[in-house]
């Protein structure tokens, strides 16, 4: 492999998941009104950690919640907020990934960013929703270097054009699949609609591309450290489909359904986690404290209109989980290196099993 290849998405690489059309960047932030920040800390060897932040810009004075349903795959993680999540089926913030050690003092710093802003000057209960994989291996966990002011710089710096994938904010130190992982996104048009995913890829499996594994070479392969550690994912989903909490319930659990695809083992010691939300146009009333009552979106999509868009949710979680790993850099870290992904060698396989073309002699590496 090439120290110096440049990273690509999958679809640079020729590389197609599905037959459902993306949105205009092939990003989460395709759905309206959502932004993606990155704040990325590397020192190295020692650091490569970040934050992450999800920002729906329906959340604010007129709309204190949003429709959001929870699906735990294995639940060896610390995701600050699930049970009122799953209880109220009500998202109250935007969503930070981090580190694990790091969830907890991003949490506080989401509180205090939230709290700022307008319509919450009498705001007394607040359910801070924070992801984390451990990215102990590749960054000095312990150090908890996560600020607030690391935290208030992704939150005001999330946009909305095409965000940075592979080792950037909470991606910078994670693995998966053998290789180095990091933050990854894809979306798709279905029905007029838009569903858009972005993962933190962190765990333990072969990498499946287009359902043929590709494993690093004996010369390559990441060294070996002991027990794995982190073998996590946190998927992010959203839409505009007016669907309500159990329906986004169902989209959550078809995204974690998606890490098969790619090649997941589904370790004991994994933490993998989805959360998928709406972002309906017309707000609903506000019920006590300023929660949605019901968190139900009236003309929500009904039951049997749902399949379209478990196709296109589980295809943009894949595409999203290809392209944090293609994208991704080698990083020689706190406690071991990671190295990325050979693109040449994904393609021979994938030409191998007629996937794709036979490469052209000559043809330069990418």
């Amino acid at each position: 492999m090439s120290d110096n290849q440049r990273p690509r998405r999958a679809r640079d690489l020729g590389i197609v998941v599905g037959a459902l059309p993306t949105g205009r960047h092939n990003a989460l932030t395709d759905v309206p009104g959502v932004r993606v920040g990155h704040t990325t800390i590397v020192d190295p060897p020692r650091l490569h950690t970040g934050v992450t932040a999800i920002v729906p810009d329906a959340l604010g004075p007129d709309r204190r919640s949003l429709p959001c349903g929870l699906f735990v795959g294995n639940g060896f993680g610390k995701l600050v907020g699930a049970t009122q999540v799953a209880e109220l089926g009500a998202l109250e913030t935007p969503i930070l990934l981090t580190a694990t050690l790091s969830a907890f003092s991003a949490a506080d710093a989401l509180v205090t960013h939230v709290l700022a802003s307008p319509g919450h000057e009498e705001t007394r209960t607040l359910n801070p929703v924070v992801g984390e994989t451990n990215d102990g291996r590749l960054s000095d966990i312990r150090a908890r270097p996560i600020a607030e002011s690391h935290v208030l710089a992704a939150l005001d710096g999330a946009a909305s054009g095409p965000p940075e994938e592979g080792c950037v904010g909470a991606g910078a130190g994670t693995m998966a699949l053998g290789f180095k992982g990091g933050i990854g996104t894809s979306s798709r048009r279905v029905h007029g609609w838009t569903v858009g995913a972005l993962v933190q890829s962190n765990f333990s499996g072969t990498l499946t591309v287009r359902g043929v594994p590709v494993r690093a070479a004996a010369d390559t392969a990441p060294e070996p450290a002991g027990e794995p550690e982190g073998n996590s994912c946190m998927i992010v989903v959203a839409t505009d489909a007016p669907l309500d909490a159990r329906q986004l319930g169902r989209i959550a659990r078809r995204a974690v359904f998606a890490m098969a695809r790619v090649g997941s083992d589904f370790a004991g010691g994994s933490g993998d986690y989805a959360l998928a939300f709406s972002t309906p146009g017309a707000p609903p009333s506000a019920g006590p404290e300023g929660v949605d009552e019901g968190c139900a979106v009236d003309g929500s999509v009904d039951e049997r209109d749902l399949d379209p868009l478990f196709t296109a949710t589980m295809d943009a979680v894949e595409e999203a989980l290809l392209n944090s790993v293609l994208t991704a850099t080698t990083t020689v870290g706190h406690r071991g290196t990671a190295l990325a992904v050979p693109h040449d060698l994904v393609l021979r396989r994938l030409a191998a099993a007629g996937i794709l073309p036979q490469p052209s002699a000559g043809a330069p590496a990418s």
